[in-house]
């Protein structure tokens, strides 16, 4: 999907995916350092940046997304609710982050073409530091068949077992794994029982 179609999406006044930050990162929260450096991939309008920017964590937040006006509306409640939040507009095949530089990757309902996705994950072991974490959240192949959310593409709705793939040989050990079916509410657009997987890894 092009940065038109998503600057269309964020360019209201309403958050298309809600203000929450996602429940699985919200549950794993604890899992997370309380201090460091963060970056949130595929931000949207920056619901779970806003919340690993937020109290009672001090890390500092980099989200980036290809959506320009997603991008101005994180700023915007970031400065809304007195929070640091950097922003970057950026497509993530030309992103790059300075080699161990980071504490935490997050990638929340991040859809990518497969070659796309396989090298945004092979980076993401040499981004982080000793002990720092990934943790994702997507919807899985299934979820085709289900009208609550994700694209239609059906190469861009991964497997578990494709996503483990693509992170081994990449320094980054799994901690906790899971293929499920979870009723996802967020937003206009992920509004019920949805076929998603996860994982949170951390770099050894």
């Amino acid at each position: 999907m092009s940065s038109t179609f998503w600057d269309e999406r964020y360019g209201g006044a309403d958050l298309a995916y809600g203000e929450a930050p996602n429940e699985f990162l919200a549950a794993m929260a604890d899992r997370l350092p309380l201090k460091g450096s963060a970056l949130d991939i595929g931000a949207g309008e920056g619901r779970n940046a806003l919340f690993l920017a937020s109290p009672p964590r001090e890390l500092d937040v980099l989200a980036v997304d290809q959506s320009a006006a997603g991008m101005q509306k994180a700023q915007r409640l970031a400065t809304a609710r007195g929070l640091r939040l950097r922003t970057q507009a950026a497509d993530l095949l030309d992103f790059d982050a300075a080699p161990s530089s980071l504490d935490v990757v997050t990638s929340i309902f991040v859809h990518l073409p497969p070659g796309l996705r396989a090298h945004v994950h092979r980076r993401v072991g040499t981004w982080l530091r000793t002990g720092g974490v990934f943790i994702l959240e997507a919807y899985g192949p299934d979820q085709l068949e289900r009208s609550t959310g994700g694209p239609k593409d059906a190469s861009m709705l991964a497997s578990l077992e494709t996503l483990l793939l693509e992170i081994e040989g990449t320094g980054l050990e799994v901690e906790h794994h899971a293929e499920l079916v979870r009723d996802v509410r967020e937003g206009r657009f992920h509004t019920g029982e949805a076929s998603v997987v996860q994982f949170i890894a951390r770099k050894r």
